[in-house]
């Protein structure tokens, strides 16, 4: 590609970001370490305008400087679909209908603006029903509103996770373990407030080690992580306090990568992060997977750079 690459970055406010943590900065950090001229706007911002995707997008330039990480310029509207060559949609869940929407918009222009991750596929993929596809590398779930159903899997398993089917962050899950006299209460709750199933899973001991995110690019393993649930804590997340350390990857790991690299590729889910425990996939991430900083201080691999590695071979560059 002979001019510099135009990038426009759907994403929430850079002026709020961690920059020794967030995801969506980095790879802006490396997009313009490669000579690429970077916008951002949120979805907020985003419009179809007779015929047009548009958005009221400003010109943003990153530095490692606490305080004053991003210097952006006056808003401007960009039309999409002619003014920029990639878009990363990189706003956090909840993975609600303005998430669709969103989706939807910027399918119009994936004809001619390489959208990552693809968003027809990104609509289709919901974290945790995505997995289902892979039945075989997940823990015993269930995801229903049926109260029988529901029952009569607690009586299985005896100790489970209760979750809702569209959450993020570790916001919503719930242990129950036998006997839990808060059972119906919480289900009650869950189905007071939405219309949606939950997902329910087996318990798996195995969290106390850690929750692993595993980071693929273009459908191939770039590498993972641990990241540990505080003590006292099922959830691992580290909007909750999770602590992320250094882990090797096993032959189960790189056997789940495998088993999923080729869906992830057709898909044109160029950028994703898998969740392990154990030996099951929990959640495949394809909305705003997070993640590179972390794994470049303990492995440095740099996911960022082998993903803008994959879009300049997507667009022949």
């Amino acid at each position: 590609m002979s001019k510099p690459l135009r990038v426009a970055v759907q994403m929430d406010p850079i002026a709020t970001v961690d920059i020794n943590a967030d995801t969506s900065f980095a790879m802006i950090e490396e997009a313009q370490a490669r000579g690429a001229a970077v916008w951002t706007y949120g979805p907020q911002d985003l419009s179809y305008d007779e015929g047009k995707v548009v958005a009221r997008a400003k010109k943003v330039r990153v530095s490692r400087d606490p305080g004053n990480h991003a210097q952006e310029d006056d808003a401007q509207t960009l039309d999409l679909r002619t003014d920029v060559d990639v878009v990363l949609m990189r706003q956090d869940p909840p993975f609600d209908m303005a998430y669709i929407t969103a989706a939807h918009l910027l399918e119009l222009i994936a004809a001619d603006t390489l959208v990552v991750n693809d968003p027809a596929w990104v609509r289709s993929s919901p974290e945790k029903l995505f997995p289902l596809l892979f039945a075989d590398l997940m823990p015993p779930t269930l995801i229903s509103r049926d109260l029988h159903a529901i029952g009569a899997f607690r009586a299985r398993h005896k100790d489970i996770i209760v979750k809702p089917l569209y959450g993020n962050g570790g916001a919503g899950v719930f242990r129950l373990r036998a006997g839990d006299s808060n059972y119906s209460s919480l289900l009650e709750m869950f189905f007071s407030i939405s219309r949606e199933p939950v997902m329910v899973q087996a318990f798996l001991p195995a969290v106390s080690a850690g929750d692993k995110r595993i980071i693929l690019v273009d459908g191939q393993l770039a590498g993972g992580f641990n990241r540990v649930p505080q003590k006292g804590e099922t959830r691992s997340n580290m909007h909750v306090g999770g602590r992320a350390e250094p882990v090797e990857m096993t032959p189960r790991d790189i056997e789940i990568c495998q088993a999923l690299g080729p869906t992830l590729k057709a898909r044109g889910l160029l950028f994703v992060g898998i969740d392990v425990i154990g030996d099951y996939m929990t959640e495949i991430n394809v909305t705003s997977p997070t993640g590179v900083q972390e794994l470049k201080r303990f492995t440095g691999i740099d996911a960022c750079a082998l993903m803008w590695d994959a879009i300049m071979a997507r667009l022949g560059a």
